[in-house]
Formats: structure tokens, C-alpha cells, sequence
């Protein structure tokens, strides 16, 4: 039988580079793709080693061009979404470009990535998509207005996109990462604007304080929320017992926390909202 092959986008470290590894040592074969393999030799040659490949594939680039990679490779089983990234700033100082390239790398890449793995998948009416998230889709903080819309829109697209292939034995995962102990701080992007006077001393500038001195202070272990996703994935271990039965993943107790307590609000907001929803039907 042959071993499930695995596409993962962004695997030039954290999450991304661990999965890839993690499934190389199972013995599957595992294309992955970062922007620039001249700037990260290294992480090239040790997935090379594992056994894996690697190609050049910016989440930016076109559907035509994102589509052609992907299909290049032959079948997929597994195509995980993981290449991303946050610039962190308030919404009023974002540039257009920097708004383009948000949404592009976080939605409109992942969704190209989608189209050219599912056809391959509805042939062999098999298949599994993991769209990584992260809880600022479901608690977006202050700095984040627009990786938090990134992120929920990719989740609304993966929850809408579950129920066109459920019946072409196709599933679709969410995976909600709280604060991991990899590099997604360190690599902490700003705004090419410069952040207006009134946010400086307000909530803004304090959140950004923040995110910059929890970098190597996270409480996520990464190897640990890797081993979950390969878990759910290949149905083995403590999250195994979760494939098929859930469609999205919360990991870390962070993101556990913060997405019970905004879905307790939610049910809050619902609940006593009852009356005035039902209030707008023709009498």
C-alpha cells in the first residue's frame, strides 16, 4: 500500500517545518513549499534528508500559478494550509498593500491551494484539508484586526466548503493554535506607516509591547501541537480519537480558554436577542 502523501504550504520553520518532519519519520512522502529556498538552504537540506521535497511557491502568487504547482505533484491525500502571517498594527494605519498582501497570503493563497488539491481528491473520493486558523479568528486582540478577518474568512470558507464535498468523502479540518513557542512573534512584521500618536499610549501600542517580550515566553510546546495535528490526520494517539467526529482543533490551553469565553458571550448575545430576532416576520 502506498504511504499518504502529504502538500503543506510554509514549511520554512515552526508548525509548517515540524509536520513535515513528523510525517517524513512516519514514512510518507511530503512536498512542501516555502517563498525562497535560497534564503533557507539549511531548512532545505534537512527536509531533503528526511526524504522530502521541497519547492518555491508564495501564497501571493496567481491562482494559475498556484494551481499549477500543486497539480504538478499528482495526487494529494493530505494538503495542509499553513503558510501565513500577521502584520501587527491598528486597522487605520494598514497601507493598501499591506491589506493586498494580508488577505492574499491568508485567504486568497489557501483557496487557490484548495481548488487545485480537490480535484484530484473528488476523483478518488478521498481526501483531507487542514486549514491552520488561530484563535484571533474566533478573539481577535487589538492589532490583529485584519489577520483576524483573514482567518475568519478562511474558516467561514473551510465551513462552507465542508458541506459542498461532504458527500465526495472529502473532509475539512480548522485548526485554532493559541501561543506557540515558535518564531510567529519573533518574526512580528509592522506597519510600514507609522502608528498614529493616539494609539501609542492606548491599547494598541500596549498590545504590541505585549506580543514583542512573550516571544520565547509562550507556553505552547510546537512539537506537542504537531504531534496532535499528525494525530487527527492519521487517526493514531490522543487527538486520533477526534478524526472524523469534530471539524475544527483547538490547541493550547490559551486558546481553549479564550474561545470558551467568546462563545459563552455569543450564547449570551443569542439567547436574550431572541425575542427582537423573531420580532421581523410579516405578522
Amino acid at each position: 500500500m502506498s504511504q499518504p502523501v502529504w502538500f503543506i504550504t510554509g514549511v520554512s520553520n515552526g508548525f509548517g517545518l515540524l509536520l513535515t518532519l513528523r510525517a517524513l519519520k512516519a514514512g510518507h512522502r511530503v512536498i512542501g513549499t516555502m517563498r525562497g529556498k535560497v534564503k533557507r538552504t539549511d531548512v532545505v537540506q534537512q527536509i531533503e534528508a528526511a526524504g522530502g521535497e521541497v519547492i518555491e511557491m508564495d501564497m501571493t502568487e496567481s491562482q494559475e500559478s498556484i494551481h499549477k504547482k500543486i497539480k504538478s505533484v499528482g495526487p494529494i491525500d493530505y494538503l495542509i494550509n499553513n503558510a501565513g502571517f500577521s502584520i501587527f498594527c491598528c486597522l487605520e494605519q494598514m497601507s493598501e498593500k499591506e491589506v493586498n498582501v494580508q488577505i492574499s497570503t491568508n485567504v486568497f493563497g489557501p483557496v487557490y491551494a484548495m481548488q487545485a488539491a480537490l480535484e484530484g481528491m473528488r476523483a478518488r473520493r478521498s481526501g483531507l484539508i487542514v486549514n491552520v486558523s488561530s484563535i484571533a479568528a474566533k478573539d481577535p486582540l487589538p492589532t490583529s484586526a485584519l489577520y483576524a478577518a483573514s482567518k475568519a474568512a478562511l474558516e467561514a470558507a473551510s465551513e462552507s466548503l465542508a458541506r459542498e464535498v461532504a458527500d465526495l468523502g472529502i473532509s475539512i479540518l480548522i485548526v485554532n493554535p493559541g501561543a506557540f513557542r515558535t518564531n510567529f512573534l519573533g518574526q512580528l512584521q509592522l506597519s510600514e506607516n507609522p502608528l498614529p500618536d493616539d494609539y501609542k499610549n492606548g491599547v494598541v501600542g500596549e498590545t504590541i509591547q505585549k506580543f514583542a517580550s512573550a516571544d520565547g515566553k509562550q507556553a505552547g510546546d510546537p512539537d506537542k501541537g504537531v504531534e496532535r495535528i499528525f494525530e487527527i490526520v492519521t487517526g493514531q494517539g490522543i487527538a486520533g480519537e477526534l478524526k472524523g467526529k469534530v471539524s475544527r482543533l483547538v490547541l493550547g490551553e490559551d486558546a481553549f480558554t479564550r474561545m470558551k469565553k467568546n462563545n459563552d458571550k455569543f450564547v449570551h448575545d443569542f439567547t436574550i436577542g431572541e425575542k427582537v430576532a423573531l420580532s421581523t416576520a410579516f405578522d
